[in-house]
């Protein structure tokens, strides 16, 4: 089968390598799952580089998020492969507790993008961070893929969103989410702008993905009590937080790492993919694909990724 490989650490457009290989044979718990779209992640960059905290030996085929067609039943799933087989192959192998039904309102290309980004959302918005209707949330990268998700998902909640995005394509896209104020961060300050649109109080909950400026600029314009949810770091610097600021300002700070409810609450992010699920076909939420992908433009897509170029999530369909 045709896929592609990281044989040794670098950029992914410098190591990328379009191999022919065996099909992968599913182990004890696992199923054979035929790859109909791949979603792209930061992770496969991180993991690209060999700066991710989970690293499959190499060679290894990258992709941490599908759906696909489970070979022995057909039925459509999503889900997130078994490295060191991912998802940019014809063919891997899922878990088959992890394998939850594609939502029938999305198109293989949605359903790709829908797992990681809005479970993340879900657990971070409300089961990290309480969010209230009525309550005001800022969302960092608002246009990307793990943002617009909880651009839906906020307003889904009943809170009034304030978008930060990168140029004008990514302001009209988070406007175009339903965004209720957005800051473009190359004309305005977003710190002043929020103290601005809140009247001075702040935004009640951060969802920042985004870490260096993005943090410490949040913590300048987060209201009392309020909350900033750490989801990852892809602006490449790690914020080292000072904690007296915390203290006197009366916020939280909440690491948010979603993989590990898979192993500590697999109920829990069972009855998630049902609700979000019973929220797709409401037309409440629905995934924001920038780009589909023919197989052999994943080197290029995970390039503009890495360099944030992206808008919405970019999925190859092999």
């Amino acid at each position: 089968m045709k896929a592609w490989q990281v044989p040794t650490h670098g950029e992914p457009a410098d190591v990328l390598r379009s191999t022919d290989v065996p099909a992968p044979a599913p182990g004890p718990g696992q199923v054979l799952v035929k790859v109909r779209a791949a979603a792209l992640n930061f992770p496969d960059v991180l993991m690209c580089r060999g700066q991710y905290q989970v690293q499959p030996p190499l060679p290894y085929t990258p992709g941490v998020e599908l759906c696909g067609e489970v070979v022995d039943t057909g039925e459509r799933v999503i889900g997130m492969p078994v490295l060191p087989h991912g998802a940019l192959a014809e063919y891997t192998v899922v878990a088959s507790d992890s394998a939850y039904p594609a939502p029938p309102a999305l198109d293989d290309a949605e359903a790709a993008g829908f797992l990681l980004a809005y479970q993340t959302g879900w657990f971070g918005l409300h089961r990290r961070a309480h969010l209230q209707a009525g309550e005001t949330l800022l969302v960092h990268a608002a246009a990307g893929g793990v943002g617009s998700a909880a651009v839906q998902l906020g307003k889904a909640a009943g809170a009034r969103v304030i978008a930060v995005a990168g140029g004008e394509a990514k302001a009209d896209a988070a406007r175009a989410l339903g965004a209720d104020v957005v800051i473009d961060r190359h004309e305005q300050d977003f710190v002043a702008a929020v103290k601005d649109a809140t009247g001075g109080r702040g935004a009640d909950v951060v969802y920042d993905p985004v870490g260096g400026a993005a943090y410490q600029g949040s913590t300048k314009c987060v209201a009392f009590e309020g909350r900033i949810i750490v989801v990852g770091f892809a602006g490449g610097v790690i914020p080292s937080p000072a904690l007296n600021h915390a203290l006197v300002k009366n916020y939280s700070i909440l690491g948010l790492h979603w993989g590990l409810y898979r192993s500590k609450d697999p109920e829990a992010v069972a009855a998630c993919h049902r609700e979000l699920t019973r929220m797709a076909e409401a037309g409440v939420v629905k995934t924001l694909v920038g780009e589909r992908l023919a197989f052999e433009e994943a080197p290029a897509g995970l390039a503009r990724l890495a360099g944030g170029e992206a808008i919405g999530r970019l999925v190859v369909l092999p």
